[in-house]
């Protein structure tokens, strides 16, 4: 395939790099990836050892003592290079991340756009990483606080963004000083391989050291929890299940490190008597099939007033009979495969439980077989009937099911409905009532960290703070200020008199 040799994507592909190149270990074991689109094995990745990873780590260290002292705004001008070389290969990385893990060409090309995007904005944030001044009690006293690079940040992230999220933590990392270790999800370690490929080049052409952007690829054991356990990690940025966000965070939270966690959604869209369906129903079918539903932002719940629960419903039905299954490489598709037989199994075993808890099925739930669907991952998606107290829909499960609840009474009833789940990352309302709105948007409103009014759950822009609460992790990404968690904060005083005045008025005479 083309895309792979513009990628230089080999049949076998060493799967440590310090930016500049590649380490050559062979003997751990060999990772091989097979695409959901058709079955067929992409390609061989040979894993990393745990010497890599300490080997890795010296040489991140010696690279941020001179990373960190680049000013910020050269370093910014590094990203913009990356952006650059993104933008030149955006087809064919899109195109590689639809292929490896399923989403749509669409989304995959989009994805590369939000690389594009974040290393704009980083290019931008260079120049604004600004402290604060206050006043000072003290006479002829000046106090104002700075923040300063923190370190080696380890970058965790998960199938479904294989590449966008790193890019995310990535370039605000850089800009802030730091420099990185990439663990990306063993189902799609390939995009990863890819983008290093893409950023050698930069690296190379500004005489860059080794250690600022780094990449390993192995076992959990050999890796990830030495990265965990790893006190010259200082932070550590996740994306995946709250399982393994819980684990992450204790054994962190032990040597106080830090932690950006992006863990479970489970994202409900309120629908009151007041709401705009024309603007609803597609916002709703793309927040739910979108991605096969293995978005941390995929819509999951719809809370519908019992007024309109009916009309919603048929709605949704004849919608969901309308969805384009079938290879995500052709852009008349609007959904492909979940990521592997394991996604697949999942979401069956999900069904079961939700006809075991007295729910009922309203389409989807096949395995589709047969010519373009040899690959045996290909579903249809599932409207089901249910409660909201149930077991199973208060689990996230990261496949195309969507939970009709009804709520009675005003949209407070339906916010008490949408909060009583563990998890809360994003969020949506769609009415037309000003007060109702506002008061989704209030205290005493969404639980979550992003809520919408008019829009769906999926789709945050990377100029906003992107996580969310209680299960989810409590992290921030991307836009906003989220840069203050890649950066330590010092508080600095300086007197310029010629006296020793103490605070609080102290008297300490010698």
């Amino acid at each position: 395939m083309d895309f792979l040799q513009t990628l230089s994507i080999k049949p076998m592909n060493y799967g440590t790099s310090t930016g500049r190149k590649w380490i050559e270990t062979t003997d751990q074991g060999v990772l091989d990836v097979f695409s959901p689109v058709d079955g067929k094995k992409i390609a061989s990745v040979y894993r990393a050892s745990q010497a890599d990873y300490e080997a890795m780590v010296h040489t991140a260290q010696e690279a941020f003592k001179t990373w960190r002292m680049v000013p910020a705004p050269k370093r910014g001008e590094i990203v913009r290079q990356i952006g650059l070389k993104l933008r030149e290969y955006k087809q064919p990385l899109g195109t590689l991340v639809t292929y490896e893990m399923g989403k749509s060409i669409q989304e995959g090309l989009g994805e590369v756009q939000e690389m594009i995007d974040i290393c704009d904005f980083a290019v931008g944030q260079s120049r604004q990483l600004c402290g604060s001044t206050m006043h000072s009690e003290r006479p002829r006293h000046r106090m104002y606080d700075q923040y300063h690079p923190l370190g080696i940040v380890g970058i965790v992230t998960a199938f479904n963004f294989p590449v966008a999220v790193w890019a995310w933590n990535a370039a605000l990392a850089a800009i802030c000083g730091d420099v990185m270790i990439w663990k990306p999800s063993s189902k799609t370690p390939l995009t990863a391989i890819a983008v290093q490929n893409i950023l050698q080049d930069v690296l190379k052409e500004n005489n860059l050291p080794e250690g600022i952007f780094n990449l390993i690829v192995g076992s959990g054991a050999a890796v990830g929890e030495r990265m965990l356990n790893d006190v010259n990690v200082p932070l550590v940025s996740l994306t995946g299940s709250t399982q393994v966000g819980k684990h992450a965070a204790e054994v962190i939270g032990k040597r106080l490190g830090r932690t950006i966690l992006e863990l479970g959604g489970n994202n409900a869209i309120l629908i009151t008597p007041d709401a705009d369906l024309k603007l609803t129903i597609p916002a709703v079918v793309f927040g739910s099939v979108g991605t096969a539903g293995q978005r941390c932002t995929t819509t999951r719940r719809l809370i519908i007033h019992e007024s309109i629960y009916d009309r919603v419903k048929e709605t949704l039905v004849k919608a969901y009979a309308g969805v384009r299954i079938g290879n995500p490489l052709d852009e008349k598709s609007h959904m492909g495969p979940l990521v592997d037989k394991q996604a697949v199994d999942v979401f069956l075993l999900a069904i079961e439980k939700i006809k075991k808890s007295g729910g009922k099925i309203l389409c989807g739930g096949d395995v589709l077989q047969g010519t373009g669907f040899e690959s045996g991952c290909y579903v249809t998606p599932v409207i089901a009937e249910a409660e909201n107290h149930w077991e199973i829909v208060q689990e996230e499960t990261f496949a195309p099911i969507l939970y009709l609840i009804k709520y009675k009474g005003g949209v407070e009833n339906a916010i008490e409905l949408h909060n009583a789940v563990p998890q809360g990352l994003s969020s949506s309302i769609f009415s037309n009532n000003m007060r109702e709105t506002e008061l989704f948007l209030s205290h005493a409103g969404s639980d979550c960290g992003i809520a919408n009014v008019n829009i769906g759950t999926s789709g945050a822009e990377i100029g906003g703070a992107f996580g969310g609460e209680k299960e989810t992790g409590g992290g921030r990404e991307s836009g906003s200020d989220a840069w203050k968690a890649y950066m330590r904060r010092q508080t600095n005083t300086l007197n310029w008199s010629t006296e020793l005045p103490l605070a609080q008025g102290i008297k300490f005479d010698i």
